[in-house]
């Protein structure tokens, strides 16, 4: 995981579903927004006057912190993906980035192949990529992932 990509919000980009597959990979929230998805180009967040002014490069350096923007997308990922942005923003605030990308490598670390495991299906995408091969309980990847969600027809 590179510092590259953590986003101004906390976000670990190197864990993002959009990062991690192989067709239309996002670069990152810090990289040019050429081929990016809209809702990545026009985040509220990336485009805020505080960091598009360069007068910050995280959002815990802004005094507005926690803004409403950031306040509804910490919610978002703690409800849908047990992960908060607000915790890794202040993680990175006490530690630095260099702590912050060594826990990080370890929190979603696959256990079986050492690949990373995804924030938001919790799927290694090296040995169980989304086209279902090789497929098998992600919670053997990592301990505190919850169980797989099921669908019921």
């Amino acid at each position: 995981m590179k510092r590259s990509l953590i986003a101004p919000c906390g976000m670990n980009c190197g864990i993002c579903m959009a990062y991690l597959r192989e067709k239309n990979q996002c670069p990152g929230c810090r990289s040019s927004d050429i081929g990016k998805a809209i809702s990545v180009t026009k985040c509220r967040i990336k485009t805020c006057e505080v960091l598009k002014n360069k007068r910050a490069r995280f959002c815990f350096q802004c005094e507005n912190l926690p803004c409403d923007r950031l306040k509804h997308l910490d919610r978002r990922y703690r409800t849908k993906y047990d992960m908060s942005m607000l915790e890794n923003l202040s993680q990175i605030k006490q530690g630095g980035i260099e702590a912050f990308l060594s826990a990080q490598r370890a929190k979603y670390r696959c256990l079986r192949c050492g690949g990373i495991v995804c924030v938001h299906n919790k799927r290694c995408y090296k040995c169980d990529p989304p086209s279902g091969r090789n497929r098998q309980d992600v919670r053997s990847r990592r301990p505190d992932a919850p169980a797989p969600r099921t669908t019921t027809n």
